[in-house]
């Protein structure tokens, strides 16, 4: 006979993304006031995790740190001094910062009452993050974002990640983090390549969430790479808010499904760093990816010629590439990577499923992908790109010169889930 037994049950998972400055200001108490005790005045322990660039910018963070813990001592309990690792995708690529940080975990008798605080780039909150989801099955874990792309995405969702098998991200888990913490103390040290390596991914989610957006940060561009805080404050701001609503809003926060909207951009991305081995930041890989997938849009004919220029020009004018050389690195006369759809697909499971633009403001799913035509964009691209790299936009109306002729819908295609 046989006999059937159901589980079912839901989990409500809930933590803020908060927006401040100087956190660990001893009479600051935003971070202690985050941290609960195990018991009643029995404080949890708490490990901080430093990312060593951000280490290298400041220096006084692991005191300023310590003295935060003593001020809090009744809400803290730190059993060692901040421990400073590899920032960057580094801390991906090799296993052995993971087991250095579940060590950490092990030597301390860290339970599950106890918080893992991360402090640095999207990487090593990444890893981080993984390292707690692993380690007792769940440690508490908090985010302190120290860069552009990590407080106005990467840094504020569910996902953690670790780089396998000449992949990105392959390894991962699902689990938000307790709250994380948007600190403007610590941009103001980031590198001008940091710095503006961020806003693709801002231009990205307006491209297919927010026409308005979009042209929010078309109007203050050149504020933006000028270093204007108050017009970085809003861009990171709008962009953090729109992916907190996709997730919350989309009814599949982990990705059951195959689609991922606010990968738009990203096939490509994802591949392009692994092909320059992660010297392309991520940021500056979305950047390509986004052009050449709006690149796409239009031969095919599904987006605007004037939607293109506008896309390709405000890339150009935020300081970012639009074709990178490792776009055109072909095995056997293809190139590599488009070997990033399939991947693509793979990462996500069932049928291909891309985001594409069809105007400003408003995205569109495909499900295939024709390769000679995507190739056709990558050419165009690089026609558009002089030896310096720096792009002539003045020249964006070559695409019927060159010979690329626009359909009024997808063609044919030959890649597919």
């Amino acid at each position: 006979m046989e006999k059937t037994l159901t589980q079912s049950f839901q989990v409500t998972y809930e933590y803020p993304v908060i927006f401040t400055e100087g956190i660990f200001e001893s009479e600051n108490n935003l971070l202690a006031s985050l941290i609960h005790p195990v018991k009643e005045h029995i404080p949890p322990k708490v490990i901080f995790i430093i990312d060593s660039g951000v280490h290298q910018e400041h220096p006084e963070l692991i005191s300023k740190i310590e003295c935060y813990s003593v001020y809090h001592t009744s809400r803290i309990n730190m059993p060692i001094n901040p421990i400073v690792i590899q920032g960057g995708e580094a801390i991906k690529n090799d296993i052995k910062y993971l087991m250095s940080i579940l060590e950490l975990i092990d030597e301390q008798r860290i339970d599950r009452h106890a918080y893992l605080i991360a402090i640095g780039g999207g990487a090593l909150l990444d890893a981080v993050g993984f390292a707690a989801t692993i380690a007792h099955r769940g440690i508490k874990h908090i985010r302190i974002p120290t860069t552009v792309l990590s407080q106005n995405d990467s840094g504020v969702g569910v996902k953690n990640s670790f780089n396998a098998f000449n992949k990105k991200n392959f390894i991962g888990t699902f689990s938000p983090p307790e709250a994380v913490i948007n600190d403007t103390t610590f941009l103001r040290t980031l590198t001008d390549r940091d710095w503006l390596a961020g806003v693709s991914e801002a231009i990205k989610v307006a491209l297919i969430k927010d026409a308005n957006f979009f042209d929010f940060i078309e109007m203050h561009i050149k504020d933006i790479q000028f270093r204007n805080e108050e017009a970085m404050g809003k861009l990171i701001f709008r962009c953090a808010e729109l992916h907190v609503n996709h997730i919350g809003n989309s009814g599949d926060p982990f990705e059951r499904g195959s689609s991922r909207p606010l990968d738009f951009g990203h096939w490509a991305a994802h591949k392009l760093e692994q092909l320059t081995n992660y010297s392309l930041l991520h940021g500056e890989a979305v950047a390509v990816g986004i052009a050449l997938d709006v690149t796409y849009a239009y031969l095919s004919g599904m987006l605007p010629v004037k939607s293109w220029h506008r896309v390709l020009n405000l890339i150009h004018s935020s300081g970012l590439k639009l074709y990178h050389p490792a776009m055109r690195h072909a095995i056997n006369g293809r190139f590599e990577v488009l070997d990033g759809l399939e991947e693509f697909r793979e990462h996500l499971g069932g049928v291909l499923t891309v985001m594409m633009l069809k105007d400003i403001g408003e995205g569109v799913e495909v499900h295939h992908i024709k390769e000679s035509l995507m190739k056709k964009a990558i050419d165009l691209l690089a026609s558009l790109s002089p030896a310096d790299n720096r792009t002539s936009l003045a020249r964006t109306t070559v695409g019927i010169e060159h010979g690329f002729t626009r359909t009024s819908n997808f063609p044919e295609d030959d890649h597919h889930g």
